[in-house]
């Protein structure tokens, strides 16, 4: 899941970066649904059916489940099942039906308040409706719960940064890659700051440490497209 964000960068570049939905370093004991399109797998394939022959029909195969749907029903009949708010909850954010997502995912919070996927998500939400301040309250929450867990780490400094509180963003940044210098999540955020500040050899570097650490990622996918962006740009400067 991406939903997308752009960061302004000096002579009109357009830096485009993801937010995936979130599954936080710890495992909570509920049931954890995909990362990156979470609670988007699909139903079981049904067997292929026999072959028509003289003593049976060939049945058509069922229709695929919907599963928003099925979700949202499942949430309407019993409201506090966590699994289901929860999973609701990353597909609304998966849409981009941001104000749902807030609601299902606050829902899921007050039953469980110390699941830490669901505080970042939360706080995802709350950082895409412009609520910055709540949202870092979540991400806050979630560290107190999994001290140094780095998607809320990473997101945390994001929405700092968003707020101009570079110096705090930057140290978090930082002491996460120390910790854990495989992050690439922080290196993600650090290349957007690189490219905002105008550094871009450096966001391009951090960015490549993103490829590089987590090819497969949602932010690998951003990052290769913002290096191929600057590139250009860079070597369009070479040549003026």
């Amino acid at each position: 899941m991406k939903l997308r964000a752009a960061v302004p960068v000096t002579f009109g570049l357009m830096i485009l970066f993801a937010v995936p939905a979130f599954a936080a370093d710890t495992k909570p004991a509920a049931s954890k649904p995909a990362t990156t399109k979470p609670a988007a797998s699909k139903p079981a394939a049904s067997k292929p059916a026999a072959p028509k022959t003289a003593a049976a029909t060939e049945k058509a195969a069922p229709a695929p489940v919907d599963t928003l749907a099925r979700l949202e029903k499942l949430v309407a009949k019993d409201s506090t099942n966590f699994d289901n708010l929860y999973q609701l909850g990353v597909l609304y954010l998966d849409r981009e039906r941001t104000p749902e997502a807030s609601h299902v995912l606050a829902k899921a919070v007050s039953i469980k308040p110390n699941d830490v996927k669901a505080l970042v998500n939360l706080g995802a939400a709350n950082d895409a409706l412009g609520l910055s301040s709540a949202a870092q309250g979540y991400y806050r929450k979630a560290l107190t719960v999994a001290p140094g867990d780095s998607v809320a780490t990473c997101r945390l400094a994001s929405s700092l940064y968003a707020q101009q509180n570079y110096k705090e963003s930057m140290d978090l940044l930082r002491k996460l890659i120390v910790d854990k210098p495989r992050s690439h999540c922080a290196y993600f955020t650090l290349g957007v700051a690189f490219a905002d500040a105008g550094l871009y050899r450096d966001a391009i570097r951090a960015w490549q440490k993103v490829v590089e650490y987590a090819p497969e990622s949602a932010e690998a996918v951003s990052a290769r497209e913002s290096i191929e962006v600057l590139t250009k740009y860079l070597t369009g400067q070479v040549g003026q």
